[in-house]
């Protein structure tokens, strides 16, 4: 009604609102002009009536009789030109249309109806003509992505982008598997889902979620249309990979990604993905942890779950990486660790964490410790929290002192190793790691003990330093850590 009433055609009418709010915001399917006060039985719905309302009655009952009768056939609006029959709104109409929430509107000057009907109609059919190209778009789009295989994440993204609003995909047990929100902030889209439109992720007789959209404009196709074509997209990908457990990978690896890559502007935000992902920081003991060597992520995961333990997991590297909630009364014993990693692998265990920040600093300190260790084969279970100087490397990452001793003790080492592909630094980190033992710092170099010996001279006169000494060789385990920590990851 709004816009009919913008129009120019509308506008030559001097036009007055009598009845006006919400009940402008009302569609307009179709013109009709009448001055028959039997017109309702002539209407379905949606049409404005264009009159002058040279036939109505002047008895007040039968007025509001009339007003109602067209109120229940479902009419967008009246618009009344007034002239000799009508010099005011009959105030039985204006009665009727404010208490039904109709709009009324009066035409000050006299327009000729045949130039509003064309007007009027030649919008809606230019308004169906771009819903019909916006359909075949949408149709090529997300056709485009089910041929592709597109991962959920980007079915999702596109349909928001289609939609020009915040989207959503749940799964059946309501835990957020993606979204994308257009600039709003996450916690803020999962507290609005209540007044979002919905639709089923189905196929075959066969729901795996829903897809949902928060309110906001209405695009040309319709908003159910563009979350349909989603829905069904993501039915197919579904189809395709034989049930929905890509999903929660992927939920899982996206907050993973975010939290090592600290691409995310709000831990609120972060803290509100993890909460609809069914993991919880508060009142429970939360750990960051890296499993070494290669296995199902989700086999991991199920392990975690039969253990009563909340997990996100992905695969980050050369290494699974995870983050665990456990109930406050639960201890993550060794044992528990090495069930969850699987046969043959190893655990590096981050501090506990109570928040997001918390929870980042554990998984990197985790992720660190596995890095500094030369052999990541057998099943055992190391914790950052046994490892002091590996706590102190962490507290002075970002200190430029600790980065200058690293850059100052390891150069000759670091230029050797460039200049002839050499293994100098590796050889140096099992050393350090089996201080007092040499022949198993030989073995986990994979060196011989006479090839170990050789090279364990050329760094010592490399660096001009003596091995046997505790001061130097502490030196160098921080020299070797810190550089370990700025080193890039895969």
């Amino acid at each position: 009604m709004a816009d009919v009433l913008n129009s120019p055609a509308v506008q030559r009418g001097v036009p007055e609102v009598i009845v006006g709010g919400a009940a402008l915001e009302a569609a307009v399917r179709w013109v009709h002009v009448s001055d028959s006060t039997g017109v309702a039985r002539l209407l379905d719905g949606g049409e404005l009536l264009l009159t002058t309302g040279a036939a109505w009655p002047d008895d007040d009952r039968m007025l509001r009789e009339f007003a109602v009768r067209l109120h229940e056939v479902g009419l967008a609006g009246i618009v009344l030109e007034l002239g000799e029959r009508h010099t005011d709104v009959p105030g039985a109409v204006v009665d009727v249309c404010a208490r039904e929430g109709l709009a009324l509107v009066a035409l000050t000057r006299e327009v000729k109806f045949v130039t509003v009907t064309e007007a009027v109609h030649h919008a809606l059919i230019a308004a169906q003509t771009a819903a019909l190209e916006e359909r075949r778009h949408l149709h090529e789009l997300f056709t485009g992505l089910s041929l592709q295989g597109a991962p959920a994440d980007v079915v999702v993204a596109e349909t928001a982008r289609a939609i020009g609003a915040s989207v959503m995909l749940e799964n059946l047990a309501g835990e957020l598997i993606a979204g994308e929100y257009l600039g709003r902030g996450v916690a803020e889209a999962l507290d609005a889902r209540e007044g979002a439109d919905r639709v089923p992720v189905q196929a075959r007789g066969t729901r795996w979620g829903t897809l949902l959209a928060l309110p906001g404009p209405e695009p040309a196709a319709g908003r159910l249309t563009v979350l349909e074509q989603g829905a069904t997209a993501l039915a197919f990908g579904c189809l395709a990979d034989g049930g929905d457990v890509e999903w929660s990978l992927l939920a899982q690896r996206s907050v993973i990604d975010d939290l090592l890559g600290a691409r995310f502007a709000d831990a609120d935000d972060i803290a509100a993905r993890l909460g609809a992902g069914g993991f919880e920081l508060r009142g429970r003991r939360c750990h960051g942890i890296v499993v070494g060597g290669s296995d199902s992520i989700a086999g991991l995961a199920y392990r975690a779950r039969q253990a009563g333990l909340a997990v996100v997991a992905a695969r980050a590297g050369d290494h699974d990486v995870a983050l665990l909630s456990a109930p406050a009364s639960a201890e993550l014993d060794d044992a528990t660790l090495l069930r969850i990693a699987g046969p043959g692998r190893p655990v590096f265990v981050g501090p506990m964490a109570e928040d997001v920040p918390g929870l980042l600093a554990s998984l990197r300190a985790a992720r660190d410790l596995a890095d500094s260790e030369v052999s990541s084969g057998g099943a055992r279970v190391r914790r950052v929290g046994d490892r002091p100087l590996e706590r102190l490397v962490a507290t002075l990452r970002d200190d430029r002192r600790l980065h200058e001793h690293s850059e100052r003790m390891l150069s000759p080492l670091i230029r050797y190793d460039e200049e002839r592909r050499g293994d100098l630094l590796d050889v140096l980190a099992a050393l350090l790691a089996h201080p007092g033992n040499r022949s198993a710092a030989a073995a986990a170099s994979h060196l011989s003990r006479s090839v170990f010996y050789q090279r364990l001279t050329l760094i010592g006169d490399l660096l001009d330093a003596d091995l046997d000494d505790g001061e130097t060789l502490a030196a160098l385990h921080l020299a070797l850590l810190a550089r370990r920590r700025t080193a890039p990851r895969g």
